[in-house]
């Protein structure tokens, strides 16, 4: 049997990774600027987080939720602490598709309404209805379609408005800077705008965090910078650090009943101690208090090219955009200086995740790779 071959993949082998570095299968050592789609937060291999897996895999890996896990307990105890939201309830699932597929079907039983509102360039997922708010038609089937979903452009406040004027809309979804998309971002205006005409149809407001939530813009939660309160925001990625896990943060004015939702592998044992051990390693390194600092120091070195025509994003969810297609530099920068990047469905963007242990002279490395290559 072969393996269903839809990635296109690099010449690259990884087989060991620590902190911000992944070394091949022959020993070369490689930056990590992308951290796996935002996935390793506090660094790759940390000893802390090995260490925690390992002994809790030497106690009990996993059993369903039909019995009692206090590590679940400490763990909505944990987040709500980190994020500012403790009146706020938790769900636990395994990804961030699984997070937004479970937060669009609470907000349709919350509000007894079916249609959803969504962004243009906006990627939320591959699950039925992750990828029916997601703005990207060919990776979108026919059986996804059926999901009744308005696309409106950021900023569009007339827009917005008309899609609301039914009065049939069971939620907005949004990501506060955008991923896959290029890393566009609402205004507070704007996000204050969705938070005013969700309350004001009932309607519910998800926000997703799964990319650019757990520290990563500097705030936990990449949406504090703005007055809004959503009713319920996915998490994901970075909550784990490269163990599967997702979540959802769930406003106490939905209330929970049993067969509601649920999930099989959500909120193991081992998901719940890698989730835990992230959130110390971030509480006691001051990880977040790190990253504008280090957010400052890269728009410095990027104003040394001009090839480099904008900075886009904010803390370490950042993107270097160039006037002509990027792939080849990708390439060059794997291939030639040994430092991964990541991509978008803007051509001309290059994708800075990297884990937030990173440090101002591997950013540094970056730029000189770029000075060299343009």
């Amino acid at each position: 049997m072969k393996l269903f071959d839809v990635y296109p993949l690099y010449e690259v082998t990884p087989t060991i990774a620590r902190d911000v570095w992944v070394y091949d299968k022959e020993g070369t050592q490689y930056l990590d600027l992308y951290g796996g789609h935002a996935v390793i937060s506090i660094g790759h291999s940390h000893p802390e987080f090995l260490r925690n897996l390992n002994d809790q895999l030497n106690k009990i890996a996993f059993y369903s939720n039909a019995v009692q896990n206090p590590l679940q307990q400490e763990l909505a105890r944990e987040m709500g602490n980190i994020s500012g939201l403790p009146e706020y309830k938790f769900f636990l699932c395994s990804t961030g598709a699984e997070a937004v597929e479970n937060a669009l079907k609470l907000a349709s039983f919350y509000t007894k309404k079916r249609k959803l509102i969504s962004f243009a360039k906006a990627f939320h997922g591959r699950t039925s209805a992750a990828v029916s708010v997601s703005d990207y038609a060919k990776i979108r089937s026919p059986l996804n379609n059926q999901h009744k979903v308005e696309f409106v452009k950021l900023e569009d406040y007339e827009g917005l408005e008309r899609a609301f004027a039914k009065k049939d809309i069971a939620a907005v979804i949004i990501e506060p800077i955008q991923g896959v998309g290029g890393l566009d971002q609402p205004s507070n205006e704007f996000m204050e705008f969705i938070d005013k005409l969700c309350k004001k149809n009932r309607s519910c407001l998800i926000v997703d965090e799964v990319q650019s939530g757990c520290g990563r813009t500097g705030n936990y939660f990449a949406y504090q910078t703005k007055w809004i309160s959503p009713t319920m925001i996915t998490v994901a990625k970075g909550i784990g650090n490269g163990f599967p896990i997702g979540g959802l943060l769930i406003s106490p004015e939905i209330h929970p009943s049993y067969g509601l939702l649920g999930t099989t592998f959500g909120g193991s044992h081992l998901a719940c101690v890698a989730a835990l051990t992230v959130i110390n390693v971030l509480k006691k390194e001051k990880l977040l208090s790190r990253i504008p600092s280090l957010e400052i120091h890269f728009r410095d070195r990027a104003q040394e090219f001009s090839a480099i025509k904008n900075v886009k994003g904010r803390g370490l969810m950042l993107g270097l955009e160039f006037d002509f297609e990027v792939s080849d530099l990708r390439k060059r920068l794997l291939y030639e200086h040994h430092i991964f990047v990541g991509g978008s469905a803007d051509k001309n963007l290059i994708r800075i995740l990297p884990p937030l242990t990173i440090k101002k002279q591997q950013i540094d490395m970056l730029f000189d790779a770029l000075k060299i290559i343009l």
